[in-house]
């Protein structure tokens, strides 16, 4: 399928009128054309651009696919599975679906399972084919975007965060564990200097109150003593 069987489809879809509410159907069904090729037509994520960048409505509408898609990812075949990642990777690399929506995506050993994995694997492994390396990992790192990056790329904990190296370095896009490594690195650090025992630099001593009491009841007894031996010598 040609750019040109895109753009006519696109504009007969368009003009389809579709009553409000009922737009959610159009991208669903788009997704499920999608999934349907043996292997990953661009044609798909063509349409799908095309749709968010006329109508926000679109935008948001593929937004909670991403989601639902996501959460049910376990029950995809492998060639669905790519067919999906690749599609909402395409969205993603001409900014037709907002960034936002990796926060959805939790990359840590418990919150993941291998259906999800793949997935992940493979809108990554695509989003590097369109943006190549150097421009995603700017993306990633963009300082606006790290509330929504933070639960794919975690620092929360040093296990999530070396299980999240792993991962991508396994993937063959170990570039974008660059900062990842850097903070593990300095936690490491950290925790190293947090371990060294303090130096004690001397000794201090205190006085309780009751000690206190007991020298002074000590001393006014000794003073009460002499004072009766002075009167019997007088007397």
């Amino acid at each position: 399928m040609s750019s040109v069987d895109f753009e006519e489809a696109g504009n007969k879809l368009l003009k389809i009128k579709i009553e409000p509410g009922h737009d959610m159907e159009l991208c669903i069904m788009l997704l499920e054309c999608c999934n349907q090729e043996r292997t990953y037509l661009r044609y798909y994520g063509h349409l799908g651009q095309r749709f968010c960048m006329i109508n926000k409505v679109y935008r948001e509408n593929f937004d909670k696919c991403f989601v639902q898609q996501y959460s049910m990812i376990h029950r995809l075949e492998t060639h669905k599975l790519r067919n999906v990642a690749k599609f909402f990777a395409q969205l993603l690399a001409t900014d037709a679906l907002p960034w936002h929506v990796f926060a959805y995506i939790r990359l840590t050993e418990e919150d993941t399972t291998s259906s999800s994995r793949i997935f992940i694997k493979f809108l990554f492994q695509e989003l590097a084919e369109h943006l190549g390396i150097r421009l995603l990992n700017e993306r990633l790192n963009d300082p606006t975007m790290q509330q929504s990056f933070e639960s794919i790329l975690p620092k929360d904990n040093p296990k999530n965060t070396r299980f999240a190296i792993n991962f991508f370095t396994s993937i063959g896009l170990g570039g974008l564990t660059e900062n990842l490594r850097a903070y593990l690195k300095n936690m490491s650090r950290l925790i190293m200097q947090e371990q060294k025992p303090v130096s004690k630099s001397g000794e201090s001593y205190t006085f309780s109150s009751d000690s206190e009491s007991d020298l002074y009841s000590s001393n006014s007894s000794v003073t009460e003593s002499d004072d009766r031996r002075r009167k019997r010598r007088k007397s």
